[in-house]
């Protein structure tokens, strides 16, 4: 039987997301391939070399021109991000851009003046395809708890949390009145991306609060600084529907007149006590359903991870032309966006109201 050909792509820059996306290749190697890495600076790039096992170029054309790559993923600074992308799509490369795509609004709307006709740029938003946001999704989409009219979450920042209130809400590109505020309170901070800290002392934590309303369905925002890492502080969401709602892995919906019933999201993780599996998240089932199932078994992956693997798995089959586009550039400016409306409202105290963008008219 044929084996499919992983899905190659390549990699700018060489920070620490561009190892990330390195370390995912490596875990799935019968799925994903990394073709070229492009660092500006040779020390770093012989540091890649050695690590990775990976060829690295100086220069984008050189990379085009010596590796055949599926797409090519830019992991450089903010903004630096659209030159990068429009250099990459008028080469007639497919790009699967970082989030945010630009730093700011002018940004996102030279960037889609520039490159947004093009069809040829995802952006990698992978949160809505964490295994359990995925599985609130389908459940939405079912119309498990009826019309959805309120999301509340408290998990992730800024456009990444955008992004699942306009999944949940299914608002697609809707202009919203965003309000926000900061509140700042004492919060040790004893871990972050560098590990544990070692630092039990107290010290001033903001949390920012926006709602954003979309005209009737509404967002709640809810961050704390460092709340990805910080393990004193949980994630939340909660997904409030005509006929139900969702909070956190449970369910509450109305069956009939006098039927209320609670069903969990429940995991199967292998690896634990006498089961010899390996560590994984195999599937996550509702009343004995499955509705999320791990695509890479034996990658023993976080679910984060889990959720970009997914994101690329589907980046290479749009690029064979065989599957739909993971999440299109206008999705990405449309979160970033509102996001941008977020911190324009802490600034100035005052309500602000987004308006309708080129990117959010029909092809």
């Amino acid at each position: 039987m044929a084996t499919e050909a992983p899905g190659t792509f390549a990699l700018i820059g060489t920070g620490w997301r561009s190892e990330f996306f390195l370390r995912l290749a490596r875990q799935a190697p019968t799925r994903l391939r990394v073709s070229g890495v492009v660092s500006r600076s040779a020390e770093r790039g012989a540091r890649i070399t050695g690590a990775w096992g990976v060829p690295v170029f100086r220069s984008t054309e050189e990379l085009l021109g010596a590796v055949d790559s599926e797409f090519v993923i830019p992991c450089v600074p903010w903004d630096a991000s659209p030159g990068v992308i429009t250099e990459l799509v008028r080469a007639g490369a497919r790009v699967l851009a970082e989030t945010p795509p630009a730093p700011d609004l002018a940004g996102l709307r030279e960037l889609w003046a520039a490159v947004g006709g093009s069809g040829a740029v995802q952006v990698a938003e992978q949160y809505t395809r964490m295994p359990a946001h995925a599985v609130r999704g389908t459940l939405v989409d079912r119309g498990a708890i009826g019309e959805v009219g309120s999301v509340q979450i408290s998990s992730t920042h800024l456009y990444h949390a955008v992004a699942l209130i306009r999944r949940l809400l299914g608002v697609g590109f809707t202009p919203a009145t965003v309000h926000a505020r900061n509140f700042t309170a004492p919060l040790v901070d004893p871990l972050n991306r560098d590990g544990w800290t070692g630092d039990t002392a107290a010290k001033p934590a903001a949390t920012t609060l926006a709602t954003l309303d979309f005209g009737g369905p509404m967002g709640l925002y809810d961050f704390t600084d460092n709340q990805w890492w910080n393990p004193l502080r949980a994630r939340r969401l909660t997904v409030r529907g005509s006929h139900g709602e969702i909070v956190d892995d449970t369910v509450t919906r109305l069956l009939d007149a006098r039927s209320v019933v609670d069903s969990p999201l429940v995991r199967r993780r292998a690896g634990v006590d006498l089961n010899l599996e390996g560590v994984d998240l195999d599937h996550i089932s509702v009343d004995g359903e499955v509705l999320w199932r791990n695509r890479l078994v034996g990658s023993r992956l976080s679910e984060d991870d889990l959720a970009v693997t997914d994101l690329l798995l589907d980046t290479v089959a749009w690029s064979r032309g065989e599957g739909p586009a993971p999440y299109p550039l206008a999705e990405g400016c449309q979160d970033h966006q509102l996001s941008l409306a977020i911190e324009e409202s802490l600034r100035t105290g005052a309500a602000v109201t987004t308006t309708r963008e080129p990117w959010a008219e029909p092809a």
